[in-house]
């Protein structure tokens, strides 16, 4: 139904003629429904913008990954440029989308809809072409597009969020803990959806909600746990970043600060400058109400403390361990 109405746009439009269409859809199926739609009719689109739809209160109510804004697709009827290789576009798709990126960013856009307005801004090269196709003759429709638009965004979303400085030096599960607040805050969301962003940070989902981790799956969704959520029993001996910072919350909570001290010197993250970038990064991604971000405040506002103690009991330990051999 949706091809049929973009197909009689097109076909009433004058030469050259305009139509925009607004679009608001949370999910990475419901764009590939309308991308493909647009494609097929023939119509041509040379800008997309969000724009502010909803009532902040009304988001806040709801605890679900609502979109604040809309996409406002501007759409011509113009001549295509015939056929593409992937392999170029995907060269100009990654220009354009940086560049389009940064401009949204410097806006405020953030979240889902900083993911859904670059897949708006990718439809802007993409289809521009009659036919994109790769080496083999595929064509290539919408999931391929999509699924290379969410890698982009998450990484330069992942470099913007922790200050460029410290993105290569953070695993995948921490990238994907980061991206999930900055996204969808404490919000549980539909499996599919959180199987593509985890996918985008090079994650099988699926794998790990089974690992006593912080994924959890209830019933379709998905959702992270934060510290609260967490007890310091499931956490005896973290490795991965997130799970050291949420043991740390809790010690700092429990007000066990040698406890606190002797983990952060073990595991090494007392000296790890990304550690607490990660931390100050979610902090900074969490409402004022959310109980991870006072947690997060409260063990940061200690920070140089802490970090001095942790080096401190770290010399101590590897001393004793020289002198035992």
């Amino acid at each position: 139904m949706i091809s049929k109405a973009f197909s009689e746009i097109q076909r009433v439009l004058k030469p050259n003629g305009l139509t925009v269409i607004v679009y608001a859809h949370k999910t990475t199926e419901g764009w590939e429904t309308l991308i493909n739609s647009l494609l097929d009719s023939g119509l041509v689109m040379t800008a997309a913008w969000p724009v502010n739809t909803e009532m902040q209160v009304r988001l806040r109510s709801m605890n679900s990954a609502a979109l604040a804004s809309s996409i406002y697709i501007v759409a011509r009827k113009v001549e295509r440029s015939g056929i593409a290789f992937y392999s170029e576009v995907h060269e100009e798709l990654e220009k354009h989308l940086n560049r389009k990126l940064e401009r949204l960013w410097t806006e405020g856009i953030g979240g889902g809809d900083f993911f859904i307005a670059a897949i708006g801004s990718a439809i802007e090269v993409f289809g521009k072409y009659e036919k994109v196709m790769d080496l083999q003759g595929n064509i290539i429709r919408a999931d391929r597009l999509l699924e290379d638009v969410r890698k982009i965004a998450t990484d330069y979303a992942i470099r913007q969020i922790l200050h460029n400085g410290f993105a290569s030096e953070i695993s995948d599960m921490t990238r994907l803990y980061v991206l999930w607040r900055w996204n969808f805050g404490d919000a549980k969301v539909p499996f599919d959806e959180a199987r593509k962003l985890a996918q985008s940070c090079g994650l099988d989902l699926s794998q790990e909600w089974n690992n006593k981790g912080f994924v959890r799956k209830e019933k379709e969704f998905i959702r992270l746990l934060g510290p609260q959520d967490r007890k310091l029993k499931e956490l005896e001996e973290p490795r991965e970043l997130i799970d050291v910072l949420h043991k740390t919350l809790l010690l700092w909570e429990s007000s066990k600060r040698e406890e606190l001290v002797q983990l952060l010197s073990d595991s090494g993250f007392g000296q790890n400058d990304a550690f607490y970038r990660v931390a100050q990064a979610i902090s900074e991604t969490l409402s004022n109400e959310d109980k991870e971000k006072k947690l997060l405040d409260g063990f940061l506002a200690g920070r140089e403390r802490v970090r001095e103690e942790s080096i401190k009991r770290r010399e101590k330990d590897n001393k004793q361990q020289g002198r035992l051999f």
